[in-house]
């Protein structure tokens, strides 16, 4: 059986191995983060802090990030973002194995892993395209995300093992090996220079031409809206050392699978995500199915009283949300013109990355006031409802047709046409 052929091109090959294990280490740490502060104070509220300093970094930075993205070296900045996060996983790394670690370091420590991230995340998706012709951009992308969720499957899996081995001083510590391992891939990647199309601009005359872009593409808006209804709503990440420790009884291991379930369930449906991004012309209302059968696994996950059920759970939220996070990512970068995709990329994560963070501060404060299952239940019904809002009347998502691109729109890291009418493909729903 041929390799696809995305995969047979050296630098994109490179830079995935990369990625995975880099994200492998940052997922780690995540999880980590939110048992240790869970550990250290026993409070829900408090560990929803983890995802405030996230949000706090993810809301202030995002643009700026994203307006560095298209002025520099995409891959220069990664290195620099890269090594700033080494030298945060070290110094936590040192406070937490000599015993000195309180819960206002971890939080600190995720403010600012989270504020390099922000310069990390949209030179991390811009680069792509300069290193894949446009026609595989889409199936690059359904490829990256459920690499991510491999790393999200790995990742806290491996904290579970090494808090019980040694506590998360020695996760953290493995997470400083990774960022350097991609510091070291990035410097070998043959990637073509950004190319300007006029004078450079003030930086936040960047941030304001991205900020118009997202503005008038309809699609882009709207799927932040339903990723937002997802992720804020149905945030349940916060809630799992509750449920792991005080209501399924299992313990850092139990937490690890958990929290590695989601992403389990992303890889077994790798295929058939790949398959629906390549093949399918009705992808707004399969991102409509799998927003609203999200929230249904969610409410699933809030009832499960054995170890076994709440598993299942996690594994279909995590396909249910590997299926509609691919299609949104792949039609975000398939709409944007390259010279503009880091800011474009730096709005679109204050929803993808921002709305979880987000969620960790609301849901767990719903949470300290009226426990983890109920707070998880009610929030479940958000994507629900608001995925069936979208269901009820034309929109650019639910005519979102395919993420395809004409044949000859085919050299990496050149620009495209944007799409007919409105963001929406213009191949429109049969």
């Amino acid at each position: 059986m041929a390799l696809p052929e995305v995969l047979r091109n050296r630098d994109f090959d490179l830079y995935w191995a990369g990625v995975v294990l880099s994200q492998i280490g940052t997922r780690g740490a995540v999880a980590a983060n939110f048992y240790q502060v869970y550990a250290l104070t026993g409070s829900v509220l408090q560990t929803g802090l983890v995802g405030a300093g996230q949000a706090v970094a993810l809301l202030l930075l995002s643009p700026l990030g994203g307006a560095y993205a298209d002025r520099l070296d995409r891959r220069k900045l990664l290195q620099w973002a890269q090594a700033a996060s080494l030298v945060v996983a070290v110094a936590l790394s040192v406070l937490t194995l000599t015993g000195r670690v309180e819960a206002w370091h971890v939080v600190l420590s995720a403010l600012l892993t989270t504020a390099a991230a922000t310069f990390d995340q949209p030179a991390r998706q811009a680069i792509i395209p300069a290193m894949v012709p446009k026609r595989l951009l889409a199936q690059a992308i359904a490829l990256l995300n459920p690499s991510r969720e491999l790393a999200v499957l790995i990742g806290p899996a491996m904290a579970g093992v090494l808090i019980a081995v040694g506590g998360p001083g020695l996760m953290y510590l493995v997470d400083a090996v990774t960022y350097a391992v991609l510091i070291v891939v990035l410097a070998l990647l043959h990637v073509p220079p950004l190319q300007q199309s006029g004078p450079p601009r003030s930086v936040f005359g960047s941030i304001a031409e991205g900020a118009r872009y997202v503005v008038h593409r309809p699609l882009i808006t709207r799927f932040m809206a339903l990723d937002l209804s997802a992720t804020v709503f149905s945030a349940y990440r916060v809630l799992l050392p509750a449920f792991a420790i005080d209501i399924l009884a299992v313990g850092p291991t139990g937490y690890g699978l958990l929290s590695s379930a989601p992403s389990a369930g992303a890889l077994l449906a790798t295929y058939t995500v790949f398959r629906t991004v390549a093949h399918s012309n009705r992808l707004g209302r399969v991102v409509l199915v799998a927003t609203a059968l999200y929230g249904v696994s969610a409410l699933l996950l809030a009832q499960s009283r054995w170890f076994a059920m709440a598993l299942v759970a996690a594994l279909l939220l995590g396909a249910f949300d590997a299926m509609a996070t691919t299609i949104r990512h792949a039609a975000v970068q398939v709409d944007t013109p390259d010279e503009i995709r880091g800011r474009v990329t730096a709005f679109y994560q204050m929803s993808s990355r921002g709305g979880p963070a987000i969620g960790d501060v609301v849901v767990g404060a719903f949470a300290s006031l009226v426990g983890p299952v109920v707070a998880l239940t009610v929030g479940a019904f958000g994507p629900m409802l608001v995925a069936g809002a979208f269901w009820l009347r034309p929109n650019a998502v639910r005519d979102y047709g395919s993420a395809s691109v004409p044949e000859d729109d085919d050299v990496p890291g050149t620009r495209g046409e944007p799409p007919a009418a409105e963001g929406v493909d213009a191949r429109p729903v049969k």
